[in-house]
């Protein structure tokens, strides 16, 4: 009986184990023969990965499309010569008693050379102390090539972003998208590489391998195998609205200012195109340390021109306007400034006040109890309304719905709107109105937003979507697609509306605070403003317009979080920027 229980279970374990085997074996053929192409949910490429182990790979340009500036200079890196070194190269290079002559070609010490490559894991370009590909000229590619060596080349080769790339954060990064299975290809994660991702995308990258064995010992007899996708149309490739010339005015100016934090637009006044866009800290993707620390890269990509922030008096703009269309306060109504207002501890930012002053004056001197009193008299609907119209409270990168076959489009895809109330907000409050007329409390926009908002000014009234991009392009230079000029519906100001806060503006720089800028080549117009962060940070703001006479281009430059409230770092960053300008379309 004993024996017989003992041989069922043998044979119930029997036929488990074979079970299991053969359901071992047909997963195992269902891998290797069905899904090699598309294993698991993630849909793998076993294959391709397979390859991928045993090839040391070098690519020499990612295969995606080029972002141009708006008079055809490209925005990206430029193709040198550099020397590919494969780790298999040391040892040859030891075995061939050759390291002293590749030490002359590179200009650096035996030591230093042999520590270098001792070090090399994965095949890379020889780079100096910066990380900068070392650009060989032709007699050295002979020497290289003169050499011989198993693993060690002269190649041609792009790299995407430079070290004194201008416009970082406006054309962005390509990267690994977070929580996603990470192939062979980068996609854009930020900037205009996100954006225009679906048309940038490469159709195969150009790159040099070199297969090992798995000890990472060459396998002889696999040559050296280049890739390389050869199309007349693809990829596709972008045309900014950019002026290279422009942007680099804009980033000496904020890199002589010493401003750590902020941020910097021109904008065409007659077109609303983006000729500049600064934003900081800067952004050093070429830096190791960059990319390794995901809180510094996602700090770094931040493009501080889309982001909201607390405008303080640049916002009495809004406040003024509303003012003005509705006929609520006249230019030389006069108003009595005595420092301090009401119950709320509000004050003015001159102590004891500015006595008694008109609506212009009180523009011109950025008084805070002027425009507390107009606030009450214009109300917060209306405040609302002009916000509205002045377009500060929506994005106004351009977009479009549906856009050429892949759904919502924005040129600016992480571009924040504004904000003049939270939910939560009492509006009919007293206390909040006043803060909120000067710029305070909940109230917040884009430096994109404000220099709009001078160009509607200083232009025809009207609100228009900004570009970014002119167009996109075939490889071959003929044209896919052109954005076309895009009015914002029912935003548009008064003629007489626009010629009087111009004189504002215009007040602002001649006798109120913004003096400092008189002394430039062209009249400048605008508005200054201080807005408490906290305890004792200040985001200090300039937004204006010039030449006066005839105005061609709005400006923003805004700088965050400063222990200071004095503005003299934008004015300086914004009198800079006007002098170039100047100079550059004598």
């Amino acid at each position: 009986m004993e024996n017989k229980k003992m041989n069922r279970r043998a044979f119930f374990v029997l036929i488990f184990l074979t079970l299991l085997i053969f359901g071992i074996m047909f997963r195992l053929a269902w891998i290797q023969i069905f899904t090699t192409r598309t294993f698991s949910y993630k849909k793998v490429d076993l294959i391709s990965r397979a390859v991928e182990q045993r090839r040391e790979k070098i690519i020499l340009d990612t295969g995606r499309g080029t972002i141009y500036d708006r008079n055809g200079t490209p925005l990206l890196g430029k193709e040198v010569t550099g020397l590919a070194i494969f780790p298999t190269a040391h040892a040859q290079l030891k075995k061939a008693g050759e390291i002293e002559k590749l030490t002359d070609i590179l200009g650096v010490s035996k030591e230093a050379l042999n520590e270098k490559l001792k070090k090399m894991k994965h095949a890379d370009f020889w780079r100096d102390e910066k990380g900068k590909i070392l650009p060989l000229d032709d007699a050295k590619i002979k020497k290289v090539t003169e050499l011989n060596i198993v693993g060690l080349m002269a190649l041609p080769v792009v790299e995407r972003y430079e070290q004194d790339q201008i416009a970082r954060q406006v054309i962005g990064y390509i990267g690994y998208k977070e929580n996603t299975e990470k192939t062979t290809e980068k996609v854009g994660i930020a900037g205009l590489e996100e954006s225009f991702q679906p048309f940038l995308n490469s159709i195969g990258e150009k790159s040099v391998s070199f297969f090992v064995d798995g000890r990472g010992r060459p396998l002889y007899g696999l040559n050296v195998k280049k890739q390389e996708q050869q199309d007349a149309f693809y990829p596709l490739s972008i045309k900014t609205t950019l002026d290279a010339s422009m942007q680099k005015i804009a980033e000496d100016a904020f890199n002589a200012s010493g401003i750590q934090e902020g941020a910097g637009v021109i904008l065409d006044v007659s077109t609303r195109k983006v000729l500049a866009m600064v934003s900081r800290p800067e952004f050093t993707p070429e830096n190791e340390e960059t990319r390794k620390d995901a809180l510094l890269l996602q700090k770094g990509l931040e493009n501080h021109a889309l982001n909201r922030m607390t405008p303080g008096s640049v916002f009495k703009i809004v406040v003024a306007a509303a003012a003005l269309e509705e006929g609520i306060v006249k230019p030389q109504d006069h108003f009595l400034c005595k420092g301090k207002y009401g119950k709320y501890g509000f004050t003015c930012w001159k102590e004891g006040g500015h006595g008694d002053l008109t609506f212009e004056e009180a523009f011109a001197q950025s008084c805070n109890i002027t425009f507390a009193e107009v606030a009450k008299k214009v109300g917060p609907k209306k405040i609302i309304e002009y916000a509205r119209r002045l377009g500060v409270t929506e994005t106004l990168g351009w977009e479009k719905d549906p856009f050429q076959k892949i759904g919502a489009f924005q040129q600016f895809s992480r571009e924040q709107k504004g904000q003049i109330y939270t939910s939560q907000s009492p509006q009919d409050d007293e206390g909040v109105l006043i803060q909120t007329a000067i710029g305070q409390r909940d109230v917040q926009i884009t430096p994109l937003a404000a220099a709009s908002m001078a160009a509607i000014i200083a232009g025809d009234g009207k609100a228009r979507e900004v570009r970014g991009v002119d167009s996109i392009q075939y490889k071959n230079g003929s044209n896919f697609y052109t954005f076309e000029d895009r009015d914002i519906p029912d935003a548009a100001l008064k003629p007489e509306t626009l010629k009087v806060l111009r004189k504002f503006m215009g007040g602002v720089v001649e006798k109120g605070t913004a003096q400092s800028l008189r002394s430039l080549p062209w009249k400048v117009a605008g508005k200054t403003g201080t807005a408490q962060i906290g305890e004792a940070n200040y985001n200090l703001w300039f937004v204006g317009y010039a030449p006066v006479e005839k105005p061609r281009y709005a400006v923003a430059v805004v700088a965050q979080n400063v222990a200071n409230s004095n503005s003299k770092p934008v004015l300086k960053v914004t009198g800079d920027i006007i002098q170039g300008l100047s100079k550059m379309v004598k």
